[in-house]
């Protein structure tokens, strides 16, 4: 979902006010300081055998030629050191204009630049994406297109089993929930309720609609974990559906959720306090 105007202005005069209190070079490199985040994840219903299975998650990459295409191909090179067994990206790979309707054709077709980049991820059992609001909002099918052309493993209220050593894993994605596009129960109608589950979906607050031990791991994206950050105040803006659980890691019951701060930027190509992530996540059978 685009900011308003006056989100647009408001957030437009807090960079500003940023960059003159602080000065350019820190804004910078908050932008581009890119922090990699370690996890071990306990699952209860992880099979023994797929103990120690290693997931990498990138997300919210709002590719643009100058700024955020830098931090992608630096993240690229750190997953591929990190050695993951999979990857997953969930959504936002382009940016809707501020003030465009629904339907911008334009803006979708930079998938293919942010596509061609990650391209290079390397993971022995697949790279896995679902669509945020700004892929939802540009034109998703061709987003779909493009990703799934470069190898990608694209979930529209789809799941998907991954297998090693003859035990296995669902992972489910869902479209996106900010376009009342996503459902869950299509999402996971073939997977045995007995089976683990980690699902991917944009929006992080989507957390309180998933059904109680239906899921395990919910992954997400969408609020730039703030992208401004101030001291005391904390974000002055966060999108809908993340301003419940904004950045982290999280239980909420039997489920554990965990919140990207994302790779990119919006309105301002600038990060304050609030560097981009790269998150490793090493599960546990419980």
């Amino acid at each position: 979902m685009p900011l308003t105007r006056r989100q647009f202005l408001a957030t437009s005069a807090l960079g500003a006010a940023a960059l003159a209190i602080t000065g350019t070079g820190v804004l910078y490199h908050d932008t581009t300081d890119l922090r990699v985040t370690r996890l071990e994840v306990p699952l209860t219903r992880l099979p023994s055998r797929l103990d120690g299975l290693r997931i990498v998650q990138l997300s919210d990459f709002h590719y643009d030629p100058y700024v955020d295409v830098r931090v992608i191909t630096s993240a690229v090179q750190v997953v591929n050191q990190l050695q993951p067994d999979l990857v997953v990206l969930t959504g936002d790979f382009v940016t809707q204009g501020a003030f465009t309707d629904h339907h911008d054709p334009a803006a979708a077709h930079q998938a293919e630049p942010c596509s061609s980049i990650l391209s290079n991820l390397r993971a022995p059992l697949g790279v896995f994406a679902v669509l945020g609001n700004h892929d939802y909002f540009t034109e998703p099918d061709l987003v779909s297109e493009i990703l799934r052309h470069h190898g990608f493993h694209v979930l529209r209220d789809q799941s998907f089993a991954v297998e090693r050593d003859s035990a296995r894993i669902w992972l489910a994605g869902m479209n996106d929930v900010m376009a009342g596009a996503g459902d869950l129960d299509v999402a996971l109608q073939k997977v045995p309720s007995s089976e683990a589950v980690v699902l991917l979906v944009h929006e992080p607050d989507f957390a309180d609609r998933v059904p109680a031990g239906r899921v395990d791991l919910q992954l997400s994206g969408h609020s730039h974990g703030g992208q401004i950050v101030l001291p005391v105040i904390g974000p002055p803006y966060l999108p809908p559906l993340a301003r419940k659980y904004p950045w982290g890691l999280r239980h909420l019951g039997p489920l554990t959720l965990y919140t990207n701060r994302g790779l990119g930027t919006i309105t301002l190509p600038v990060r304050f306090n609030c560097p981009p992530e790269v998150t490793l996540f090493t599960l546990r059978a419980a």
